[in-house]
């Protein structure tokens, strides 16, 4: 199976470990990482996300090993737009979040629209942080959690 994802991946979780491990179940994985553009229109809130490089190197360390065993291949590309590469023919499934399960949707009535089949939405819950609240990129850059979602110590430099 052929399996698109999507994101930021600024900086890369245990959340975001969730959906590409998934990924790698279902077949041979494309990730589609956002454009320097497209980044900071993808945010729930302004904030600093490292250059497309320095998160595409990050992200292929990140991948590696998990492809590797799984026995599985992947590549990634470049987001320029929120549909990206999921509407291309070729893809059989897409990996989401509850965050990004409406725009998977989205993508699958474009697709229709193209004449393409819909593509199987696999959705993987939010990994809870220590505090049971979702671990996200957003929170671990404003010092409230690691990437693991243990909490971190509150001090004025996070607040």
């Amino acid at each position: 199976m052929t399996v698109a994802l999507g994101g930021t991946f600024d900086p890369i979780h245990d959340g975001h470990r969730a959906l590409f491990e998934r990924a790698f179940e279902l077949g041979d994985v494309t990730v589609g990482l956002t454009s320097d553009d497209l980044a900071p229109e993808t945010r729930h809130e302004p904030r600093r996300v490292r250059p497309f490089e320095e998160r595409r190197t990050a992200l292929e360390a990140e991948l590696r090993p998990l492809a590797d065993a799984a026995g599985r291949a992947f590549e990634v590309r470049k987001l320029e737009t929120p549909t990206g590469i999921a509407t291309e023919p070729g893809f059989e499934a897409i990996v989401v979040s509850p965050d990004t399960l409406t725009g998977a949707e989205r993508i699958n009535e474009l697709r229709e629209d193209r004449g393409l089949d819909a593509l199987q939405i696999e959705l993987v819950d939010h990994v809870p942080a220590e505090d049971g609240d979702p671990i996200s990129s957003t929170r671990i850059v404003r010092g409230e959690i690691d990437p693991h979602g243990n909490l971190r110590e509150r001090t004025p430099e996070t607040e």
